[in-house]
């Protein structure tokens, strides 16, 4: 029987009701207690490592996390981490990057509904995690929820309320809960497990890698019709790195009321890095197709983000730019796949 540690980090699964609303009041102790079937398939113990809101956790938790995990990482078999959903896919990516070369499984999961509640989907979810977390074939970082299992750096929040809160962004799910066990996708089956393994079709010898850096200063813009270069050049003064979130396949505004241009070469020559991801939430960038993408690509060496979520893209940058400080370092990183999180169109 494996031996499983269980994460509570707080989120909607463990909040009650107070006279200010939801709040995280309940522990890990008896968030496991309410699914006593969970003892039939693994050992496990429990660690409370906070009680928040998931709005309240950002860079310095994830890095909280994966000390916590490296430092009892050869004692499980593997890892169960319960969070609020609102930024459990910044999480999901960030530990993705975070930690490489994984030979056990890291699960995330939450709920829509606390588990007090009726009808919510807590049980469930925490079940399907430990079915999942027990799994021979998982190795790296997930989200389960809904009974879906999702690859860490392809999961957004999609509702905000209903039980199938999170999908897969620009690629399958990984597998799906069914009868206590799982079934994999074709896409884990053929493009997925690739990344995991080597040329001879063994899974990657290399030891698990634990990063303990991140910068912070990356920040993500939001393009809207209209909007002057002055903003970006503020987000600049504050940040080593910005994301644009442009319209369609990839692109600035060029016409003389805009000055785009210079504000991104200022930048470059500070030794910044500008990247341009789509509001767009399927397909991705493809800056090579139209004039207003094409020449920040080609004439200032902005970077896209192709088909990246944005909590992939952000978290990656966070992650590289806390290791690497060469421009030709950040663009290789940058494009470098890490557990399928990117494929680059050529």
């Amino acid at each position: 029987m494996k031996k499983i540690l269980f994460i509570a980090t707080g989120g909607t699964i463990a909040s009650a009701e107070t006279e200010n609303g939801l709040s995280p009041e309940i522990t890990g102790e008896e968030l496991t207690s309410a699914i006593p079937e969970v003892k039939e398939i693994c050992e496990y113990d429990c660690m409370q490592l906070c009680n928040l809101d998931s709005t309240n956790l950002g860079p310095k938790h994830w890095l909280y996390i994966v000390e916590v995990i490296r430092d009892i990482y050869n004692s499980y078999d593997g890892f169960v981490i319960s969070h609020g959903t609102d930024t459990m896919a910044y999480t999901a990516s960030a530990l993705t990057y975070l930690m490489q070369n994984l030979d056990k499984p890291v699960v995330i999961t939450g709920s829509q509904y606390p588990v007090g509640a009726e009808n919510s989907d807590a049980h469930k979810n925490l079940r399907d995690a430990f079915t999942a977390v027990c799994d021979e074939n998982l190795k790296g970082v997930f989200v389960v929820f809904c009974g879906f299992v999702i690859a860490g750096c392809r999961a957004r929040k999609m509702k905000s309320m209903s039980y199938d809160g999170f999908y897969s962004i620009n690629s399958d799910n990984v597998a799906e809960v069914r009868g206590g066990h799982l079934e994999y996708t074709e896409w884990f089956k053929t493009t997925l497990i690739k990344t995991l393994q080597t040329d001879d079709g063994d899974f990657e010898k290399a030891p698990p890698v634990f990063y303990n850096r991140l910068n912070p200063k990356v920040a993500v813009m939001k393009l809207i019709p209209g909007m002057k270069e002055d903003v970006l050049e503020y987000l600049f003064t504050k940040n080593d790195a910005v994301i644009i979130e442009s319209f369609g396949a990839g692109g600035l505004p060029t016409s003389d009321e805009y000055d785009f241009e210079r504000v991104i070469q200022k930048a470059n020559d500070e030794g910044k890095f500008t990247v341009i991801a789509t509001q767009a939430l399927l397909d991705g960038t493809n800056l090579s197709t139209y004039e207003v993408g094409k020449k920040f690509r080609d004439e200032l060496s902005v970077l896209e983000t192709y088909d990246m979520t944005i909590e992939a893209a952000l978290s990656k940058l966070m992650w590289i730019l806390g290791q690497a400080f060469e421009r030709k370092e950040v663009e290789k990183l940058f494009y470098t796949p890490v557990s399928g999180d990117i494929n680059i169109k050529v």
